[in-house]
């Protein structure tokens, strides 16, 4: 599951709402790998792009997104991946807010169906890839 959330420039793969994706950097330190990546998601005919660093420590288990460019006032998740038998638990945490209080207000209503969405393309892009 690291390397498939770690593997961003394959999201419009398979996430929902992500209609395109630009490696823009990618670099190692030590441990981590530190990309930066232009994500543009769209519903309908709403369209939003947006930079984000994404750091994965695959020694830690970890991935961090911050953007840092776009349509949110902030944007940061955390993944922690511990291994269990032959999966893994994921603990996934995320702290946004819009620039634009309408969209904070869209969002806020449908943020839990979103991230019910997105869990479920992870988990069957991860069935499609173990087969």
């Amino acid at each position: 599951m690291f390397s498939i959330v770690a593997d961003v420039e394959h999201y419009p793969d398979f996430l929902p709402w992500v209609a395109g994706m630009r490696l823009l950097s990618r670099e190692t330190q030590g441990t981590k790998t530190i990309t930066m990546a232009e994500m543009l998601v769209g519903f309908r005919a709403y369209r939003e792009r947006y930079t984000s660093r994404v750091t994965a420590d695959e020694t830690a288990h970890t991935i961090d997104v911050e953007q840092t460019q776009g349509v949110f006032r902030h944007l940061n998740n955390h993944w922690h991946f511990t291994p269990e038998g032959d999966g893994c638990r994921i603990d996934f945490t995320i702290d946004f807010a819009f620039r634009s209080r309408l969209l904070n207000a869209v969002a806020g209503s449908a943020f839990s169906h979103a991230l019910s969405q997105m869990t479920h393309a992870f988990e069957k892009r991860a069935a499609a890839l173990s087969r």
